[in-house]
């Protein structure tokens, strides 16, 4: 899937999924998402519950902006996730 583009508070985030699966396999995915910015990126995880559609791509597709926005919102930073190694 390509990736998504929102622009939340002034600053634009590049979304994905993740290549990782939790073992709840489809019932839950994370997303990563990247600031598109100047200097090292910053990036924060979000795990993410789909209410339709099972695929990850697809019910990423069909979450908006704001429900996104909301997500990014209540993620945390990629140092503090299993799916990126906790580097910073």
């Amino acid at each position: 899937m390509p990736n998504r583009v929102i622009d939340v508070d002034g600053a634009r985030w590049e979304i994905s999924p993740t290549g990782r699966h939790t073992q709840y396999v489809k019932d839950e995915f994370s997303i990563l998402f990247t600031k598109m910015a100047n200097g090292t990126p910053e990036r924060r995880m979000a795990r993410y519950s789909p209410q339709g559609v099972k695929n990850r791509e697809q019910s990423l597709a069909e979450l908006s902006d704001a429900d996104l926005a909301t997500l990014l919102r209540r993620s945390q930073p990629a140092w503090t996730s299993v799916e990126l190694g906790y580097r910073r």
